[in-house]
């Protein structure tokens, strides 16, 4: 039988991001964006179903059978932790981790832009990260969170599906709850929370009507609120937020969101060409006057030419910073264009 602590070990020894258990297959692992066959046995089904009863309670696995899919976490005491997703295909056990760090990254070591340090002084408001999956959404969040347990005192309530990092209290109290194991889900989470006299919320992800109504009330009723959603730009990101509303409440919405929202850093990854390891291609919007006027009055596309003229305050699109990254010498071009909003600009302008 496959051991599934040896996985997780060579994992975290090898610092790899992924691992897939599929049936019939060795352990698959991703290494800098490369997947490949790690030297185990192959996995059998039993292997598999042994592997995730292994990791969840009795109640969990029957939750699992029923529902055919599960999310949660595990760790290697003293090594690292994983989230995990344990599904069924043809039939069988599929099982994907995520390796994440045991220590939260020092948010100044994350390649990203130095605006971003700010949002660890927000006093309250909606800040969005935004971002494929494996685009360090969640990084990047625990490293403000870091940051901001080391400078204020304050009570955070983090509503995650499941907990990656484990954030210890320092000068903030930080109470972290699971979905499907501290509360059913994120908008029951988010209910509750407002009751239990937090500063800062961070909510795992606004993925329903429900939790993002949840969000965008608790920011304006005076709270700091951090989400995620899987999206590509800022504008994109405001659209698809007015979008799960219903026709009569999105100029509602609108004036609400106008209010609220401070911020959206919208991230990819890539592997780095120049040394080991990857770096973040970054769009960072900042709710200046004039955003707040287009969302107001619905002229979100306007939105990436006020990002594209207000460098100076710190903000910039996903093309500029992919366009930086190809000129250091960072990341390989072709990977940079296949990620960017306008290809074709980009190439002018690495071409003179």
């Amino acid at each position: 039988m496959t051991n599934l602590q040896d996985i997780l070990i060579r994992a975290l020894d090898e610092k790899v991001s992924d691992i897939h258990i599929v049936c019939g297959a060795p352990p698959l692992m991703r290494k800098n964006t490369i997947l490949c066959e790690a030297d185990f046995p192959v996995v059998t089904p039993a292997d598999a179903e042994a592997m995730v009863k292994e990791m969840v309670s009795p109640e969990r696995f029957a939750e699992f059978e029923t529902k055919r899919d599960l999310d949660f976490s595990t760790e290697v005491k003293g090594k690292g932790r994983f989230r995990v997703n344990a599904h069924y295909q043809r039939e069988s056990v599929a099982i994907a981790f995520r390796s994440i760090s045991d220590k939260v990254p020092l948010l100044e070591n994350l390649n990203l832009p130095e605006v971003v340090e700010k949002m660890v002084d927000l006093p309250r408001g909606l800040v969005l990260v935004t971002g494929d999956t494996g685009s360090g959404k969640s990084t990047t969040m625990a490293s403000i969170i870091n940051e901001m347990n080391k400078k204020y005192r304050k009570h955070i309530i983090t509503l995650e599906d499941p907990v990656e990092y484990v954030l210890r209290s320092d000068q903030c109290v930080i109470e972290q709850r699971e979905i499907g194991s501290d509360c059913p889900n994120f908008a029951s989470g988010l209910r509750h929370a407002l009751r239990q006299d937090p500063d800062v919320i961070l909510v795992g992800e606004m993925r329903d009507l429900e939790t993002t109504s949840s969000a965008i009330t608790a920011a304006e009723t005076g709270h700091l609120v951090f989400s995620t959603l899987h999206t590509m730009s800022a504008s994109q990101t405001i659209e698809r937020i007015i979008d799960i509303y219903p026709s009569g409440q999105q100029n509602q919405i609108r004036s609400m969101l106008a209010n609220t929202l401070q911020a959206v850093i919208s991230q990819v990854l890539f592997r780095r060409i120049d040394q080991t390891g990857m770096i973040p291609g970054v769009e960072i919007l900042l709710c200046t006057a004039a955003v707040r006027n287009c969302i107001r009055e619905n002229r979100v596309f306007e939105i990436p030419n006020i990002i594209e003229t207000s460098r100076t305050i710190g903000m910039q699109t996903r093309d500029f910073c992919i366009t930086q990254l190809c000129i250091n010498g960072n990341i390989d071009r072709a990977e940079g264009l296949s990620h960017a909003i306008h290809p074709e600009k980009i190439k002018q302008v690495l071409s003179k």
